[in-house]
């Protein structure tokens, strides 16, 4: 194994100095690290002491694309309940899974047909439980809770995920604090959220199980979240990282259509207009999202990534207004209101916290 020593750099996600590897050519040239004249608190980029060696730094042109990747994300997940409600009158949440699933992966293993090179044993696992839990499991899960419970219902218990994988990051990887922002931040955004999804509505009726399958669907999610961030933090190629977690997923999926034999008719899959809702969930919500998403944990990290999922539902209202015509009420326009709020109070006013300290050095 390669020989290091190590270098202070700041973490991504908290304002305290760590220390990182030092390639053994750059520690045996016996260059100063911070070289000298570099400002009080700073830490500059290593290529000033060790030139011509490359090491992943995260600029913050980087983490303005990972904001836009993850915004970009959401946008469209927000949209697939319509194509997943019109496709379960003809097929079970199992065969939609698996036709998306297989989409998403030829369509990456075409733009990236190179084979998975491990750096460490373990990664392999790391991969495969991600894949299982975020594609196969999570997937799975909320199409089965559309099945048994409202859309109303699902889409208030899956908003509640940044939530959990708060605390599914602090628990495991201790990237997060958990601070006064965030647990007033999620009150707002739920109670926002309430309002939007039960707007018009004179009672609220509660499905047990659709509503107990949503909740173990989110709990799954932050294990994805959580999984995934530790890939990122391995340096793979986010497109071979994607591909490969389909490829887990579609393995997970394969096994359980063998057990109970779900397979879908590809006869019907085929025709007009279950085909394009496929493609939209397939292409474009799988396998585009997930390479944005992976992107975005790496770039930004996996809370400020999951706090993006507050603005699904009123995400959900604009393309309701704009595709089904429907009207915006006061209730709804309050809950959107309250629910922009929880993710500025979360995420804002806790990067607002940082600045002084980072500045102190």
């Amino acid at each position: 194994m390669e020989n290091f020593s190590v270098i202070p750099q700041r973490s991504e996600s908290s304002t305290s100095i760590t220390m990182v590897p030092l390639p053994s050519e750059c520690r045996e040239s016996k260059v100063r690290y911070p070289p000298l004249g570099a400002e009080k608190g700073a830490t500059p980029p290593l290529s000033m002491a060790c030139p011509g060696v490359l090491i992943p730094f995260i600029l913050p042109r980087t983490r303005i694309v990972g904001h836009l990747a993850i915004l970009t994300v959401v946008l469209i997940w927000a949209t697939t309940y319509i194509s997943t409600k019109i496709l379960l009158g003809s097929f079970t949440p199992m065969q939609i899974l698996l036709v998306r699933t297989i989409l998403g992966f030829l369509a990456l293993f075409l733009c990236n047909p190179r084979k998975m090179v491990y750096k460490q044993k373990s990664d392999r696992l790391i991969l495969a439980g991600s894949g299982l839990c975020g594609i196969f499991l999570y997937y799975y899960l909320e199409n089965t809770a559309l099945v048994y419970s409202s859309a109303s219902n699902v889409g208030v218990i899956v908003a509640t995920a940044p939530f959990f994988t708060l605390l599914a990051v602090h628990s495991i990887l201790k990237e997060e604090h958990l601070k006064a922002q965030y647990f007033v931040g999620f009150v707002l955004s739920m109670l926002g959220i309430a309002l939007i999804s039960y707007s018009g509505h004179t009672e609220l009726k509660l499905n047990p199980l659709g509503d107990f399958l949503a909740f173990l669907g989110i709990i799954v999610w932050a294990f994805y979240i959580t999984l995934t961030r530790v890939i990122a933090r391995r340096g793979y190629p986010t497109l071979l990282v994607t591909r490969t977690m389909f490829f887990y997923a579609l393995f997970g999926m394969g096994v359980v259509n063998l057990l109970f034999g779900d397979f879908p008719d590809f006869t019907v899959v085929v025709k007009s207009p279950y085909l394009y809702h496929f493609l939209f969930l397939g292409l474009i919500a799988s396998a585009l999202c997930f390479v944005f998403w992976n992107f975005g944990l790496k770039s930004i990290g996996a809370v400020k990534s999951s706090f993006y999922l507050y603005l699904s539902p009123a995400i959900t209202i604009v393309f309701s207004v704009i595709i089904l015509g429907e009207v915006i009420t006061p209730t709804s326009a309050i809950g959107t209101a309250l629910t922009l709020s929880g993710l500025l109070v979360s995420e804002f006013m806790r990067d607002r916290t940082k600045a002084p300290e980072i500045q102190q050095g």
